[in-house]
């Protein structure tokens, strides 16, 4: 049976229908909202991914967070029933803190009691920006609308320990830098019947690039998202200062060099026009790369995705090996986060260079799902 009484949210002047804040307009099962954060340091020794999202309509919260040191992964995952307490930003080993909202956070996660070398951290996560909004998120599948996302991104400093392995890493505000984005709206989540639209209308190609860029005196955001043909359904260039007006740097262009054999990019050069019609380039230079299919729930991952129902008090935790790409096949498509250098105007920054390209993408010369850079 529903609960239908007032939650403690309820008590704020925050809704935006006439519902309890317990309830969604949208009835969707694949109604989401989450966040990511990563935390890498400037030298590609150690890159942690970690979220956190809601499910209110199949009533599930979970949490995830993955940290690539050397060629190892080291996980943990959790999932449980979804609470009315939607300020308790917490699930399992892993919780999430708003200290100051868009200013401060902190991220934690307890080791495994049964084993004290297991992956574990507190980190203070500051702002050095203002949060942006990206573009408005659309997505369909025929008639279908299949994502509709609203999302923020920002980036800042941090500080704190990591420890995995058995080694404890200090993550120092000088030394590492983090990015976030929060998200929410409707985003597929496995167990849906595709039907026909999923048999007749598969796509033949996506190709995306997510790219926040942390420099000291400026933050610089890059999306870019094209079909097979290289149509452009989503753009952004955007350089942003505190205290002054954001400037729009154009239509954004990468060209990509990848690892002879594979889609993995080894360094890049990003494109871009200032508000004088002048050239700028942003250059890449890839340091670490962590697969989000590969522990953190992204599709197309096979043993967990995010939003699925585990049972009550569900947590996981493994190690992946990534020497050996054949292990985990399924990452090749789906996107990954690579942390780089940058470069702008002399400047050197560092962020996150998130890269995903599947199927056939024209521009990139790439004729199908199983073409790779020669």
């Amino acid at each position: 049976m529903s609960d239908d009484r007032p939650i403690a949210l309820d008590e704020y002047p925050v809704h935006q229908a006439p519902l309890s804040m317990k309830h969604l307009v949208t009835g969707d099962r694949n109604a989401y909202d989450r966040c990511i954060f990563q935390v890498f340091d400037h030298e590609g020794r150690a890159l942690l991914i970690a979220g956190l999202g809601v499910y209110p309509n199949t009533g599930v919260i979970d949490a995830y967070a993955t940290l690539r040191l050397g060629d190892r992964l080291h996980a943990v995952r959790a999932s449980d029933a979804l609470t009315d307490d939607r300020m308790n930003l917490a699930v399992g080993p892993l919780r999430i803190t708003v200290d100051e909202p868009l200013r401060r956070l902190t991220l934690h996660c307890d080791a495994d009691p049964d084993d004290p070398g297991s992956l574990s951290y507190d980190i203070t996560w500051s702002a050095d920006f203002p949060a942006v909004w990206e573009p408005h998120h659309i997505q369909r599948r025929g008639d279908r609308l299949m994502l509709e996302g609203r999302r923020f991104v920002q980036a800042g400093k941090c500080a704190g320990v990591i420890r995995a392995a058995g080694e404890e890493i200090q993550v120092t505000a000088g030394e590492w830098t983090g990015t976030r984005d929060r998200s929410w709206g409707v985003r597929p989540i496995p167990g849906e019947e595709g039907g026909r639209a999923a048999e007749e209308l598969r796509p033949e190609g996506f190709h995306w690039l997510w790219v926040p860029v942390r420099f000291e005196d400026r933050f610089l955001m890059v999306i870019v998202q094209e079909d097979a043909d290289g149509h452009r359904s989503l753009n952004e260039a955007l350089l942003v200062r505190d205290g002054e007006r954001d400037i729009q740097l154009g239509w954004p262009h990468a060209d990509i060099t990848y690892r002879p054999g594979t889609r993995d990019p080894r360094t890049a050069v990003v494109h871009l026009t200032d508000q004088t019609r002048k050239p700028v380039e942003l250059g890449v230079e890839i340091l670490a790369s962590s697969p989000l299919a590969v522990g953190a729930g992204y599709p197309p991952a096979t043993d967990w995705q995010h939003g699925t129902w585990q049972g009550r008090g569900w947590t996981d935790r493994r190690v992946y090996d990534l020497t050996d790409p054949t292990a985990h096949p399924a990452a090749a498509y789906g996107v990954t986060d690579h942390s780089a250098r940058f470069t702008l105007d002399g400047r050197t920054g560092h962020g996150i260079f998130e890269h995903g390209s599947f199927g056939r993408h024209d521009p990139s010369g790439f004729t199908g799902y199983a073409s790779v850079a020669p």
